[in-house]
């Protein structure tokens, strides 16, 4: 019932809208975004971290509540599971674990160990059946623990990186992992142009999704990024809504201390998020 994310994003390539892949974090979050997705009939990126996964118990665990959930929910729409950011060992477990797609975020390594890694990466991704993304020029801010320096990757060094086979590709166009401080400059669209036009059409990635303003997310999608990932907007969403839940004092309140009526906003909050997301990036409609 998982699918690659190769073809998905083909199609939204060629077709100009973006794939969301919204970080999972737990049964809440998983829930909520595949009935959003079922909902609005939106492919969807289920993305996971190493520390998520170590947080919900282990890669295989995500596997198993995800793959047990879309039979639960009738799910019907295309749904991948996505290592997100993933290191060699994580990408190895991933592999095991049953995901669909894996990320090997070799960008921190000399150029040339990258290269080497990736291309390793992607043979056991594809001898799998696995679809495989990866990073040129490291994204800004943090993200369960890997920071990055947000630096602008090289157009050679995507052509590279694209000529071993893998299947879409994260380049550091200045955006960032986190929330946008005032004084952000922007995305760096001359380089994403440049990229693209040297990487053969596969499928571009947007990393750091929250708060990119919405002519800059159709400028990128109109310049080849196909798959944008969104995880501290609905993070910030669900926190707000658990906020207000009890400073309303409504856990107080009959059963309202029950975990399932205590999260429910949040869950609703990451459901209105998402449903956002699938319509700014237009994939409402496209499963």
């Amino acid at each position: 019932m998982l699918v690659s994310a190769k073809e998905m994003l083909q199609q939204a390539a060629a077709a100009q809208y973006a794939v969301a892949q919204i970080n999972i974090n737990n049964l809440e979050w998983t829930k909520a975004v595949l009935t959003t997705a079922q909902e609005q009939s939106s492919p969807v990126i289920l993305g996971v971290t190493g520390g998520a996964a170590k947080y919900m118990g282990s890669f295989a665990t995500v596997t198993a509540m995800v793959k047990e959930m879309l039979k639960a929910l009738g799910t019907t729409v295309p749904v991948a599971l996505h290592l997100d950011h993933g290191s060699y060992e994580q990408c190895q477990a991933c592999v095991e674990a049953g995901f669909s797609s894996i990320m090997f975020d070799g960008s921190h390594y000399p150029f040339a160990e990258n290269v080497a890694k990736t291309r390793e990466m992607i043979d056991l991704a594809h001898r799998n059946g696995l679809s495989i993304e990866a990073e040129v020029g490291a994204i800004g801010g943090e993200e369960d623990g890997i920071v990055g320096s947000g630096d602008i990757a090289d157009p050679e060094e995507c052509r590279q990186i694209a000529a071993l086979g893998v299947d879409f590709l994260a380049a550091g166009i200045g955006n960032i992992h986190g929330s946008y401080p005032a004084n952000w400059p922007g995305l760096d669209f001359d380089v994403l142009a440049q990229i693209r036009a040297v990487t053969g059409g596969i499928p571009l990635v947007l990393h750091g999704g929250t708060g990119i303003p919405t002519e800059m997310i159709n400028k990128a999608i109109g310049l080849g990024v196909a798959k944008i990932n969104v995880n501290t907007e609905c993070q910030l969403a669900f926190a707000a809504a658990t906020r207000r839940y009890i400073e309303e004092g409504r856990d107080q309140q009959g059963k309202g201390f029950d975990p399932r009526n205590l999260l429910a906003p949040g869950y609703q909050a990451i459901k209105d998020t998402v449903k956002d997301k699938f319509a700014l990036f237009g994939s409402i409609g496209k499963a």
